[in-house]
């Protein structure tokens, strides 16, 4: 089970410019479809005179969904030379846009992949990359008596303390690595022979 992925921690920039047509790349990491296409339409509308804004993006832990779109340029030589620079960087939740000036001479298929693979690759290598864990949420109630074992348990699966509430009882909600969540489940009962309790949240 995979609950480690790559993605960027900001965004970067980049200008190409190939016989006199200039590419503006930008790569920036992005959560959702809506998340991405709004930036599209962001970038669209801050550089509308330009002649394409080609684009890119992979979502998801394990990037199973992704789009590209040549925006007018011929097919093959556009969204596909971007996608292809964010898997060679292997990253997920992340969407370059390349928007071109058209500067007066026609490139070719091949010259067009190439610049547009290379403006990404350039913007791809000025952004900065972080490794997400993905963390499952559970809630965990335990008596004060307990609260030296329950400890225990959160170093050893080094479990994300999200929120708390202490009463008479100790309410806490904890991000544990998705992978982790059964061993944790098992560590934490065991720990505390069966007197607390673990909930999956939003189940």
């Amino acid at each position: 089970m995979t609950d480690t992925y790559h993605t960027l921690d900001g965004s970067g920039r980049a200008e190409h410019t190939v016989d006199g047509s200039r590419f503006l790349a930008e790569a920036a990491a992005v959560a959702s479809r809506a998340a991405a296409e709004e930036t599209i339409a962001t970038v669209r509308a801050r550089e509308h005179k330009a002649t394409h804004h080609c684009s890119a993006y992979r979502l998801g832990v394990t990037g199973d969904t992704f789009r590209y779109d040549d925006d007018g340029e011929p097919s093959g030589t556009a969204g596909r030379p971007i996608l292809r620079q964010i898997d060679a960087c292997d990253l997920t939740n992340t969407l370059v846009v390349v928007t071109r000036y058209f500067g007066g001479t026609e490139l070719g298929t091949g010259g067009l992949a190439r610049a547009y693979g290379d403006a990404a690759a350039a913007a791809l290598e000025r952004a900065d990359k972080v490794e997400r864990v993905v963390r499952t949420p559970l809630r965990i109630r335990y008596e004060y008596d307990d609260t030296a074992p329950a400890e225990r348990v959160l170093r050893q699966f080094d479990a994300d303390v999200r929120a708390s509430e202490y009463t008479d009882v100790t309410t806490l909600t904890v991000g544990v690595r998705q992978s982790e969540v059964d061993a944790f489940v098992d560590a934490f009962t065991n720990a505390l022979s069966d007197r607390g309790d673990v909930l999956r949240v939003g189940r």
